[in-house]
């Protein structure tokens, strides 16, 4: 199980990637439009990084959703190996059979 404080860290991140999306994405519009007036485009990469630094979609870790292990995870399912494996031994995952010989 991760620490409550990393799971709790990455959600506040989560939050702040979906809060600031939409003015993030017209900033760097702006600032990467090469038709704009190079002191126009200046400014919006001040006002950018002016943008907390947590606000930005690379900040983002995946983690697994039932233990928060940030290593190990699977994207089509969002859990780890280890949740994985426990949860095909338990047959809780359709289609899933641990194997045994």
């Amino acid at each position: 199980m991760a620490k409550k404080s990393m799971v709790q860290r990455e959600l506040k991140r989560q939050r702040l990637v979906e809060k600031y999306a939409t003015k993030r994405a017209k900033l760097k519009e702006i600032a990467t439009n090469e038709d704009l007036p190079m002191e126009e485009r200046f400014k919006a990469r001040l006002k950018l990084a002016k943008l907390p630094r947590n606000s930005s979609a690379t900040r983002l870790h995946n983690r697994c959703q039932l233990t928060g292990r940030p290593h190990a995870y699977y994207r089509k399912l969002k859990i780890s190996r280890i949740m994985l494996r426990d949860l095909g031994s338990m047959g809780q995952i359709p289609g899933m059979v641990k194997s045994s010989w």
